[in-house]
């Protein structure tokens, strides 16, 4: 059976020994795993419209989706739950997801995601926690980026965490417009009815 030993290894190996290949350990199966060829449109939908992504250079963008995991899901699968621990977040490339939140044992849609659009994000900013339930509304395949692989580059990791930060500032800007217009509204509704006046 073929083995072999780490290539730091084998090269001082072949330094000194003037040996090329030096075999020490079993050589595991390699696994297979699923691959897809990404449409031109669809990366330019990913680039155009996938915040994470935002301002990455052509080389950058293909070399950050050339480390994520192809991951297909069938109908009603559910992708993660809210609360579960991850470290990872996705891509659509084919079909679609609802965002469900669990309130009093009751799942609500509060989102429905297509294809270039991304989620789970948020749970490698708060503490690995999923904020939401995402079920496949229909078959679909998304592209998942853990964690561990895309921060062993540093510059890639830099840009999409630059990117969350953005997309997080935004998130909280428009709910803080909308409790204020909540607000306003309330207010004139409460003097209109003339229970309180300034």
């Amino acid at each position: 059976m073929a083995t072999r030993i780490a290539p730091e290894i084998a090269h001082l190996f072949s330094d000194k020994i003037g040996v090329r290949k030096y075999y020490a350990e079993p050589i595991p199966p390699t696994p297979s795993l699923p691959t897809i060829r990404l449409d031109p449109k669809i990366v330019k939908k990913i680039a155009d419209g996938v915040a994470i992504f935002a301002k990455m250079q052509n080389d950058d963008l293909l070399a950050t989706l050339a480390i994520g995991e192809v991951r297909p899901f069938n109908a009603g699968e559910v992708l993660f739950r809210e609360d579960e621990v991850g470290d990872s977040f996705y891509v659509i490339v084919v079909g679609s997801v609802n965002v469900l939140k669990i309130r009093e044992s009751k799942s609500h849609v509060v989102a429905s995601l297509g294809v270039g659009e991304c989620f789970g994000e948020m749970a490698l900013i708060l503490d690995e926690i999923r904020t939401a339930t995402v079920v496949a509304n229909v078959d679909c395949v998304t592209l998942c980026f853990q964690r561990a692989r895309f921060e062993a580059f540093h510059d890639i990791s830099l840009i999409i965490y630059k990117n969350i930060a953005h997309v997080l500032a935004r998130r909280l800007n428009e709910r803080s417009n909308s409790l204020s217009d909540l607000l306003l509204v309330s207010r004139f509704n409460v003097e209109s009815d003339g229970i309180v006046k300034s």
